[in-house]
């Protein structure tokens, strides 16, 4: 594909390539608990938000560049559905758009016919596992369960194992926990290990995201203690939040976590995958996402086996600035239905 340049320098930024399905990817074995790296992390809170504000001022991406970087943001979305009043219904829909993503006449006038374009994935409750999969039989889209108590991660641990080993005998190939915050805020960094293994030993093959719900973690040195700990314990993924705290994905936190996941890489030659989600919900935002990722990680974790995006609204939102692209103008979001 193309090539542009960044705002202030003259290294070329490749296009992202686009893949139409998660790659495989092993899983994390984990290692033993070493606590004495994860009571020497410290990090700056201030020198992480400095960090973080360049992403969206010091690199940009325009024009056809921008619209191949958010078609790489839809390949990469756990495109998500997680209400009270979710039916099955709405699930199959939300699997219909996952499949083609976006409109037929948007897909022509971008000339993406033979993408195949799919989001990464579909996140659900465990009781639609099996909707979903009936829903994308075929696809290779994967179905990805919230698990242990989703979201605030405070029943029984017995019945938390049980909820995994339940979503993953239904058929689900990725499971999002979370885990129980206080171990975090009071530094039971033996307790967070052991019961993210558990989580681990119950998945089996199947994928294992674990939520941190940063926003409720207090500090920036908490989050990535709490992020190396879940890596340590087996986690393929370290996802940001819920979506139901009052804080969910930041840029700082992304920074945190994503300077974790290389140390971790570092250390081990494991990589591990890092999921943004809560509150990303344009497409701008989405891009911000996509540089952090790029700067802190390399491009080779701009794949589906190593970022995602977990999205209920961000979808709309690009495919109304992909209509720009292609129109000048603005669509409305009615013409973006499920997204």
């Amino acid at each position: 594909m193309a090539t542009t340049r960044t705002r202030e320098s003259d290294r070329s930024v490749s296009d992202p390539e686009v893949d139409t399905v998660p790659t495989p990817a092993r899983l994390n074995p984990g290692m033993p608990l070493e606590l004495d790296w994860v009571r020497d992390l410290r990090l700056n809170r201030s020198a992480v938000e400095r960090r973080a504000s360049t992403l969206g001022t010091r690199r940009t991406v325009k024009k056809r560049w921008q619209a191949a970087w958010l078609l790489k943001a839809v390949s990469l979305m756990d495109l998500t559905t997680l209400s009270g009043d979710d039916t099955a219904g709405r699930v199959r829909r939300l699997c219909a758009k996952a499949r083609r993503p976006l409109r037929p006449d948007l897909v022509e006038a971008l000339e993406i016919e033979g993408l195949g374009l799919t989001t990464g994935a579909v996140c659900v409750y465990h009781a639609f596992v099996p909707v979903a999969l009936e829903a994308l039989d075929g696809t290779g889209i994967p179905v990805a369960a919230v698990s242990t108590g989703f979201p605030h991660g405070l029943s029984p641990l017995r019945l938390r194992i049980a909820e995994i080993e339940a979503s993953v005998e239904a058929g689900a190939t990725e499971i999002d926990v979370v885990i129980t915050r206080s171990h975090v805020l009071t530094g039971n960094w033996s307790a967070l290990y052991h019961e993210v293994r558990a989580f681990r030993e119950a998945c089996g093959g199947a994928h294992l995201k674990v939520i941190l719900a940063t926003g409720e973690l207090g500090t920036l040195t908490r989050i990535a203690q709490a992020s190396i700990v879940s890596m340590m314990a087996g986690a393929d993924f370290i996802k940001t939040s819920t979506g139901k705290e009052s804080v969910n994905a930041t840029l700082p936190t992304g920074i945190a976590m994503a300077r974790q996941i290389r140390s971790y890489r570092d250390r081990t030659g494991f990589e591990v995958g890092l999921k943004a989600a809560g509150g990303i919900g344009t497409a701008k935002q989405a891009l911000q996402w996509l540089i952090l990722v790029r700067e802190e990680l390399g491009t080779g974790w701009m794949d589906p086996h190593l970022f995602r995006f977990g999205a209920s609204s961000l979808l709309g939102d690009i495919e109304r600035q992909l209509e720009h692209h292609v129109t000048g103008r603005y669509s409305a979001h009615h013409r973006h239905p499920l997204a």
